[in-house]
């Protein structure tokens, strides 16, 4: 096994860890999938791309309300039909007009997104020397049917259910390095969002880059990262694991 050795932390890095929403799952096409077939059955007129941007839009103030401390913690699962309600809302859905179980299933729809291509394979690579895992705002049971689902080989799964905190709370990344009896150096975040991995840079971890540029669709414009700001960048995750461990004939 090769080791890698971070140059932000001097520690050899033991684990690498994953914000799944965006870096390692594309949600937007997934959500607009569920979204349309859901429309499809109960004949709404519904844009299944605009309303999974607006669903997704939510998420970051429906968290904020946790992490200042004026709801306690909820699981994402709970956020996540919230905030559908709330979009229903928006585009003029009556969602008590529609059976409250398919309503639930929607919004557990979270749970059943594509891998981008290179992911499963970025990470075995990775798996081969470090121990992998996300390291995401989703709760246990939605990341394990996403893992499930996508075929992402972890070897453990925390959701945030376990730290009781959001990110960029400090405790959402020094948890799982504690549960896991790592120091947070030892434990690198692999994120497309940099601001995600400055938290993660401030809360003592390693970091990596990977670049998503059509998270949000295909010519959305997205704001590159100030080069050198990480450990270690990539277009995809098998760039970033031939980076931190070198390509198979390297190894």
């Amino acid at each position: 096994m090769t080791d890698y050795r971070s140059p932000s932390t001097g520690r050899a890095v033991r684990a690498v860890l994953f914000d799944t929403f965006g870096t390692v799952v594309d949600w937007r096409s997934g959500i607009a999938a569920s979204v349309g077939r859901f429309a499809h059955r109960h004949q709404l007129s519904l844009d299944p791309a605009a309303f999974a941007l607006e669903w997704r839009g939510r998420y970051l103030p429906s968290m904020a309300e946790v992490r200042s401390g004026r709801r306690e913690f909820v699981s994402l699962d709970v956020l996540h039909r919230e905030n559908l309600l709330e979009s229903f809302e928006k585009f003029g859905v009556a969602a008590e007009a529609l059976p409250g179980g398919e309503v639930d299933d929607l919004a557990r729809s979270w749970r059943w997104l594509p891998p981008w291509p290179d992911s499963v394979e970025g990470i075995e690579a990775m798996k081969r020397h470090v121990i992998v895992g996300p390291l995401s705002n989703g709760n246990t049971g939605l990341l394990v049917d996403m893992a499930k689902y996508a075929g992402l080989p972890w070897d453990v799964v925390l959701g945030s259910d376990v730290s009781k905190a959001f990110k960029p709370d400090p405790r959402a990344y020094r948890t799982p390095a504690e549960l896991l009896g790592l120091e947070p150096g030892e434990v690198m975040l692999v994120a497309a969002h940099p601001s995600d991995l400055e938290a993660a840079q401030t809360s003592g971890l390693a970091t990596g880059f990977v670049a998503r540029p059509d998270e949000y669709g295909p010519g959305r414009p997205t704001d590159p990262p100030p080069p050198g700001a990480w450990d270690v960048s990539g277009a995809s995750l098998i760039e970033l694991a031939a980076s931190l461990f070198g390509t198979p004939d390297q190894r």
